[in-house]
């Protein structure tokens, strides 16, 4: 067996050896995409202040996830590998997350577009950015030891159930009796060295997976309903929005509040478009933590925080978008991406149960206030209606900071 592991440099600090250490095992390989050269084993600000020379190559990011298996099946959406992807997390808030388990012909491309990566000029062998002095020997033992039972102890069981009520895929599997549902798809990625200037690596921009998505949403008659955590519309999505809203499109938008982002900074410039989006006439929704915790999602994150972090999009209950692009500057211009748009309309129906679970249990409608001027959140349990003139769930501290970052805070860098 044979296993390839391609991951982004932005979160490895003070972890070489242990990558190093996977690496040293039989028929594994590791690389880097995009290192960061100095100050391997330093904190991020301090990586970055070292890098300061190469701000403009260092800020180019991987944001891709995909992982194929045996070259027969695929995972696809917005998943990151860490404790608190998977509901793990005891220490930090946990995330809301979907994904897409792929067979059939849509798979050699995918293996396309990883070797593409693979051996693209960002990407660099691990033991060309990472260095030890341990043998392989030493650095297998360690790896045993860093990832055994006493360090990492199983996890507690997860309800028998997700959210719709499947089961584990892996039980499915097991029995093989693998319930699938058949549609046409197509994928693509970013250039792997996509540069900020509009274009991709030479590539024309209608290459990009911005443009894929943007031209999918277009194609909406009658309803759009998006998911995304970082929602930053900018020059680009508002005409899109105006453009459907022209033509009668119902737009449905739901994001993170500020007391539930991980990444306060974007909420900042997403807060600038809220309202123009809501005189536009689209419906908009905001994850609540405080809600997560009391609906039906209780038992999968405890007293951890749920935080919004798929990617999703459903055009006219037929179409969906799962991939790991956010709405944002950043997904279009800066990150590499990778994405899928399906037609199906059943696997659209299951899309919007997960949507609706989350935007009528677990989140408040933003609307603008009846006499003008300034915003309030709505919720509705039991038919009883709250209505809230401030972000639910936030301290007076992240609001007052969100309004010190708001004239700083650059668009084109969220």
């Amino acid at each position: 067996m044979r296993v390839r592991l391609l991951i982004d440099d932005f979160y490895t600090s003070g972890n070489d050896e242990l990558f190093l250490a996977f690496a040293a095992h039989r028929n594994i390989q590791v690389r880097i995409f995009n290192p960061f050269f100095v100050a391997r084993n330093g904190s991020q600000n301090t990586r970055f202040v070292a890098s300061v020379g190469e701000w403009k190559r260092v800020n180019h990011r991987m944001h891709n996830k995909l992982f194929i298996a045996d070259g027969a099946m695929a995972v696809i959406g917005g998943r990151n590998v860490a404790n608190e992807y998977f509901l793990r997390s005891i220490h930090n808030d946990n995330f809301i997350d979907v994904d897409a388990f792929t067979v059939g012909w849509v798979v050699p491309p995918l293996q396309g577009l990883f070797d593409r990566y693979w051996n693209a000029d960002a990407v660099y062998p691990i033991d060309v950015v990472m260095h030890t002095p341990l043998t392989p020997e030493l650095l297998r033992a360690k790896f045993e030891d860093w990832t055994g039972p006493e360090i990492t102890p199983p996890p507690e069981a997860l309800p028998a159930t997700d959210i719709l009520g499947y089961g584990p895929i892996a039980e499915d599997l097991d029995d093989g009796k693998l319930g699938l549902t058949w549609a046409e798809a197509y994928v693509f990625a970013d250039h792997p060295d996509k540069p900020f200037d509009g274009e991709a690596g030479g590539e024309l921009q209608d290459t990009s997976v911005t443009y894929n998505v943007f031209e999918a949403l277009r194609k909406a008659e009658s309803e759009l309903v998006l998911s995304s955590p970082y929602l930053v519309p900018g020059k680009v999505g508002m005409e899109l929005l105006r453009e459907l809203r022209s033509r009668n499109v119902h737009v449905v938008a739901m994001t993170n509040s500020l007391s539930s982002t991980d990444e306060p900074v974007v909420h900042v410039g997403y807060s600038s478009y809220r309202e123009p989006m809501l005189e536009l006439g689209v419906e908009l929704y905001e994850i609540s933590g405080t809600r997560v915790k009391k609906n039906r999602r209780l038992n999968l994150f405890g007293s951890s925080l749920g935080r919004l972090h798929a990617k999703l999009a459903v055009v006219d209950k037929k179409t969906i978008f799962v991939g790991s692009m956010n709405l944002d500057p950043r997904s279009a211009t800066i990150n590499t991406e990778l994405g899928a748009v399906i037609n199906s309309p059943a696997l659209a129906r299951e899309m919007l149960r997960i949507i609706d679970l989350d935007r009528l249990q677990s989140a408040y409608r933003v609307r603008l206030r009846s006499n003008g001027g300034g915003l309030e959140w709505v919720s509705v349990d039991d038919d009883k209606e709250s209505v809230l003139d401030e972000e639910p769930d936030s301290s007076m501290w992240q609001r007052f900071k969100a309004m010190l970052l708001k004239p700083f805070v650059p668009e084109s860098l969220l």
